[in-house]
């Protein structure tokens, strides 16, 4: 599209309140259609189509990435760069992006996006400014804290939770895939490739498939582990036919979206009924209603999408910050649940 027809950005907001049981499933209804609705509906501006952009792109290529000039650009480089696998090709983006972005505002068009990976994808990045070799800086540094706080919690876990409880291993397990995921996500926002996207959604897709296997473990399982397992066997197939889609079939970013945000709405609406249902028995319930709320509802920072803040601060970044406080509390309501399942199977009380 060429620069001076640009349209101008619009953006709506939304919200809704009900009262209790019908009023979760509905809330958790609203949740899912604006999540996919924020799917369907991106329609920013491609900075990388731009003439200028291309143009700018292929001259400095042509001039600064053959012969003695990239012999030149790479005995420069620093080492951190060369190591996250910078090329002279992706400077010379990162430089034309921001000649761009100048354009842009100096005409008074709204900040575009780039760096889209398919032609018709939807998923395009805003303009971060690099710091030493990350792509994202917030964003990485958010998702670090998140594992830094996952680590220090399944410590804490640990050493506070003898491993005769009925959920130790099961509550390791799910601690250790959140852990790949976060290390994934901090690599990604490092460095956008192919390979570290894929692995930053494939591995986000297994966390929120395995909070459900963690879920149906502690509400059914433990009376009944034959359905559990079940479970677990029909939450494989569903992650390797989802990974398997987007990797043979299409890597579409609205499908992937729309998964990810069904899943994560089972599971909530499923922790939900538990809490309700043992509101009166466990003193603890209300730690697990609040972080899966919580976790659920600062989701939807995802749909403000604005141009980052200082060219740092976005609203994924927004959103990753927000979460890290959640896992002190949920690690401690797993602690304190886990505490009392060990103390029930030790008086032979039955489990809840």
């Amino acid at each position: 599209m060429p620069l001076r027809s640009l349209p101008r950005a619009n953006s709506t907001t939304m919200a809704s309140p009900l009262p209790p049981c019908t009023a979760v499933i509905y809330s958790a209804l609203a949740i899912v259609a604006l999540l996919l609705l924020s799917a369907t509906a991106v329609n920013a501006s491609q900075g990388d189509k731009e003439p200028v952009y291309q143009d700018c792109v292929t001259q400095c290529v042509r001039t600064n990435c053959t012969g003695a000039r990239l012999r030149g650009f790479q005995s420069t480089q620093a080492p951190y760069m060369a190591l996250t696998g910078w090329t002279c090709r992706d400077d010379c983006r990162y430089q034309c992006m921001w000649q761009t972005v100048g354009l842009y505002q100096a005409e008074g068009y709204s900040i575009p996006q780039f760096h889209g990976k398919e032609e018709h994808s939807k998923h395009f990045n805003w303009p971060f400014a690099r710091f030493l070799c990350f792509e994202e800086p917030a964003s990485a540094l958010a998702s670090l804290l998140n594992g830094l706080a996952c680590l220090l919690m399944l410590l804490r876990y640990r050493s506070s939770v003898p491993h005769q409880s009925p959920m130790y291993y099961t509550i390791t397990a799910f601690s250790l895939v959140s852990l790949n995921a976060w290390f994934w996500s901090t690599v990604f926002h490092t460095r956008d490739t192919y390979l570290t996207e894929k692995m930053d959604y494939f591995c986000a897709s297994a966390v929120i498939l395995y909070s459900i296997y963690l879920c149906c473990v502690r509400t059914l399982g433990l009376k009944r582990p034959g359905v559990s397992s079940m479970v677990g066997v029909l939450l494989i197939l569903a992650f390797t036919s989802h990974v398997s889609y987007l990797t043979f079939v299409s890597f579409d970013y609205g499908y992937n979206m729309a998964a990810n945000a069904t899943i994560g709405i089972v599971n909530l609406l499923w922790w939900l009924c538990w809490c309700w249902q043992n509101r009166r028995t466990l003193p603890y319930w209300w730690k697990c209603g609040v972080v899966v709320v919580l976790l659920h509802g600062l989701a939807l920072l995802e749909l403000l999408d604005f141009p980052p803040l200082f060219w740092v601060l976005d609203a994924h970044a927004v959103w990753h910050l927000s979460t890290v406080p959640v896992h002190f509390l949920f690690y401690s309501f797993l602690i304190d649940d886990s505490l009392h399942l060990l103390n029930t199977e030790k008086t032979g009380v039955k489990l809840e």
